[in-house]
Formats: C-alpha cells, sequence, structure tokens
C-alpha cells in the first residue's frame, strides 16, 4: 500500500540528499521522512471522512440520545463516540463537562473521558499506519473496554458528590441549527477545512513524534532499550504506565516514538501502555478537572484506568509473544 511511498523515501534520502546507504543516518533519515509521508496521508483521508460523518451527529443530539440510556448501552455508545472525537486528554474534558451538565450519568460521561483521547481517529491512523489492521483492531478493542469498565465502575461507586456543585447547576446544549442545515457541498468543505485545521494544529507533534522516532531508530541501541524494558521484565508494563503519566502529548506525537521503540526490543505491549498512559492520563488534564472535581474522585479515576491499562499490556505482551 505504501511501497511509492517508500521508493519515494529512498529516493529523497540517497540520491537528493545523497546519504551514504547503510549508515546510522540514513536509517534514521529514511524513516522519518517514509513516516511523516505516510501519516500525513492518512491522517487527511480519515479525519475527512470522520468530521463528515460527524456532521450529521451534533453533540446535543448525541448527549440526548445517551441521556435516555443509562444501563450498559450508554457506557458502549459514549465510549464510540469518544473515537470520532479527535481530541487530546485535556481538550475532551469541556465536552465531558456538557455531557454531565446535559444530565448524562457520570459513568457515562468517564467512558468517553477515556475514550476520546485513546482511541481517537488519529491514533487509530497512525497505528494503521505504523502497526497494520491487526494491532489497531485489538488496541481498538482494548482501549474501549477499559473505557467502558472504567465507566461501569465510576457508576456502582456513586461518587457524585464528588463533582464541584456548580458543574450540576445548569445545562449547556449547543445550539447545532446551522450544521443540520448544511447542503451536501457544504459538509464536503466543511469536512475538508476541518480535515487541513486538524493537521495543521497537529504537524508539529507529528514532527516531533516521527523525528524522535526516526532518532531512536537510527541511533538507540536496541539492547539498550530491551535491558530496562524487554518482553522478559515483569516490572516493564507497569513502569512503562507510570513514565507516560506525567508526560503531556496527542497521539500524534506520541504512536511514531512507540513504533520506534517497538522495533528496538520493547515489547509491543509495553510500549502500548506507555502510549495509552500518555493520552488518556496526563497532569494537564488532572489539573483541568481539579477545577471540577475533588482529588479523591480524579485519584480514584487515574487509579481504574491505570489498572486498566497495565492490564492491557501485559495481555498484548501475552498474546503477541
Amino acid at each position: 500500500m505504501f511501497y511509492p511511498l517508500q521508493l519515494l523515501a529512498d529516493w529523497l534520502t540517497y540520491s537528493f540528499f545523497k546519504i551514504i546507504p547503510g549508515t546510522l543516518l540514513a536509517s534514521a533519515v529514511d524513516f522519518f521522512i517514509l513516516d511523516t509521508m505516510k501519516i500525513a496521508i492518512l491522517l487527511l483521508v480519515i479525519i475527512f471522512i470522520i468530521s463528515f460523518i460527524r456532521t450529521y451527529l451534533p453533540p446535543e443530539k448525541v448527549r440526548l440520545f445517551l441521556v435516555k440510556r443509562n444501563k450498559l448501552v450508554g457506557y458502549v455508545l459514549a465510549s464510540l463516540f469518544g473515537i470520532i472525537t479527535p481530541f487530546c486528554s485535556c481538550s475532551a474534558v469541556p465536552l465531558f463537562l456538557g455531557f454531565v451538565e446535559a444530565g448524562v450519568p457520570l459513568g457515562v460521561t468517564f467512558s468517553f473521558l477515556v475514550s476520546s483521547p485513546m482511541i481517537n481517529e488519529v491514533a487509530l491512523v497512525l497505528l494503521i499506519g505504523l502497526f497494520g489492521w491487526k494491532i489497531a483492531a485489538i488496541y481498538i478493542v482494548s482501549g474501549l473496554l477499559i473505557a467502558i469498565v472504567s465507566g461501569l465502575i465510576i457508576s456502582r461507586l456513586k461518587v457524585e458528590y464528588l463533582v464541584a456543585d456548580f458543574v450540576w447547576g445548569h445545562s449547556q446544549i449547543a445550539d447545532s441549527s446551522l450544521i443540520s442545515k448544511m447542503t451536501f457541498k457544504e459538509r464536503l468543505a466543511y469536512s475538508r477545512d476541518y480535515a487541513l485545521d486538524i493537521v495543521k494544529k497537529v504537524w508539529l507533534y507529528i514532527i516531533i513524534g516521527v523525528g524522535l522516532g526516526a532518532w531512536i531508530h537510527g541511533y538507540v541501541p536496541a539492547d539498550f532499550l530491551a535491558l530496562y524494558a524487554g518482553a522478559d521484565k515483569w516490572y516493564a508494563v507497569p513502569l512503562a504506565t507510570l513514565i507516560g503519566i506525567p508526560l503531556y502529548s496527542n497521539a500524534a506525537g506520541v504512536i511514531p516514538l512507540v513504533s520506534a521503540l517497538t522495533e528496538k526490543g520493547v515489547a509491543l505491549g509495553t510500549t502500548l501502555a506507555f502510549m495509552m498512559a500518555v493520552t488518556a492520563l496526563s497532569l494537564p488534564e488532572f489539573m483541568i478537572l481539579k477545577k471540577v472535581m475533588k482529588t479523591r474522585l480524579i485519584a480514584i479515576f487515574a487509579l481504574i484506568v491505570g489498572v486498566g491499562i497495565v492490564f492491557t499490556g501485559y495481555l498484548f505482551n501475552a498474546v503477541l509473544r
């Protein structure tokens, strides 16, 4: 599928830039050029498709639909909705608040808060491009399960009293009349502009992420990483999860790095646990949530999701040996 891009990357690396084949620099540059082109193309195409579909799903309609479903289907739908919202952990918080203010059960809103940054379309695009459909599908299923189970546990704990009083005080249902009146051409134009806008916002993350990945790919010895995060290290998964929490990035920035780490001998489950922690749990997100909920609820949320991430990491390592 990406063979023409590989030929172009090889030509740019060896003919245009005249880098000597077989060197560490050549390996890093070729990796950087190929993955940057591949990710940019996939990003434009899939976000265009997703954003077009989203023009038929105004946020307030989704919220009202979920309000009527307070059983398992609500958690599943909220988690699925998270996939088509291209938010990082911090930018998902405002929509999370909108759900709560609209009367959506707290557990359902937490399912959305977990799934949105973890398995949005950006993550899907990058995973398909770097690991293939099989790994992407397994990752999506595991991410959805973490989101659904996390929401169910939060609901069972009855922790609504840990949310700030003002959050329950009013509703902020946005008016989507303009979107509903769009013509087909206007929807296409909106989707095109939205896809370009998203790429403009994340291109720096892509360059930095792929750049770091290329550096690791070309220069970091595989033995060094395998020594500390190899598949035989029982503590590798929880360690990767803990390291990922203080960091903050979106999927565009972290997945290329995950790809490079995997190629260097780090177990796939370990690297995916690291990615999940970076995208679904972050200190900036916790700081924003602190304004609308008590520290105890943030800790409960982080613990539940963290345990799910560690379990998923171990599962990947066991299945994909």
